[in-house]
């Protein structure tokens, strides 16, 4: 009954899934080299032998979605990874121990969010250089922040639980405490935090690659794409469409998940979601 009512979860998933999938098989899937220049063929509108028509050098635009799908997950699940990775951890320690190393860790963290997000981006990827590895380490650097918050937030809110007291009564190490004891109460919302995150990635993968921070040509990107697409748009409006789709609905099916996620794993929204359905 629960599922029937989630249909943000429904359909999160399955956009996400139908992303990774074609991310996954899209050596299978395409119909063409991605970076196959064709001069011949130039900026010819969808249908036949190209469903999405090709680019201003003749490429053809769906191998190129394909194959810039394989960058996005690859760059947003590395990105999140590195984020989650130390957001969390220094988040678990700051909750933890609190105190002098509590308020040092903070205000590192403050300092880090007192940059907006895109640009922090750029101001990392600026020092590394471009490249869709340097990307990953910036948008991992990124989310680090909002990870080490909600971590620290939670763990604050679980480490004067009775379960702690007793684990440290039993002689339980600190490590083992926030490892088995704590960790896993708070892994909900950072499991939560973490589609959203994705998300954040992917679209700033598109924005770093769209100003020429990002993947480099001629590896597929989306947003690689969409700044090739610029100085052609009314010839070839396809070249901007279906990048553009392509990024809309990666980032609609993640936060779709990751709301689908909170409604199933909060209490209060399972017994709102149960009395909706009596009446």
């Amino acid at each position: 009954m629960r599922q029937r009512h989630n249909l943000p979860l429904l359909i999160g998933a399955t956009l996400v899934c139908l992303i990774a999938a074609s991310a996954v098989f899209a050596p299978l899937l395409t119909p063409h080299d991605p970076t196959a220049i064709d001069p011949a063929g130039r900026l010819a509108p969808p249908g036949g032998e190209h469903p999405l028509g090709t680019d201003r050098l003749g490429r053809d635009v769906l191998s190129r979605i394909l194959y810039g799908g394989r960058v996005a997950v690859v760059v947003g699940g590395v990105a999140v990874a590195i984020g989650a990775g130390a957001g969390v951890s220094l988040g678990l320690i700051s909750g933890y121990q609190a105190g002098r190393l509590d308020a040092v860790l903070m205000r590192a963290i403050d300092g880090l969010m007192a940059f907006p997000a895109l640009l922090l981006a750029i101001m990392v990827v600026a020092a590394l250089g471009p490249g869709h590895i340097q990307t990953m380490a910036a948008v991992g650097i990124v989310l680090i922040p909002t990870f080490a918050r909600l971590a620290r937030a939670q763990t604050l809110a679980v480490r004067g639980q009775e379960f702690v007291h007793a684990a440290r009564a039993l002689g339980a190490t600190d490590g083992r405490i926030v490892l088995t004891h704590i960790l896993p109460n708070v892994a909900g919302p950072l499991l939560i935090q973490a589609t959203v995150a994705f998300s954040g990635a992917v679209l700033a993968e598109a924005s770093l690659s769209y100003l020429g921070l990002g993947t480099q040509p001629p590896v597929a990107s989306w947003g690689g794409m969409l700044q090739e697409a610029r100085d052609v748009l009314f010839v070839g409006p396809w070249m901007a469409i279906w990048p553009g789709v392509a990024i809309a609905l990666a980032v609609l099916g993640w936060n779709l998940l990751g709301d689908g996620l909170r409604d199933m794993l909060d209490p209060r929204m399972r017994r709102a979601t149960r009395r909706r359905a009596v009446r």
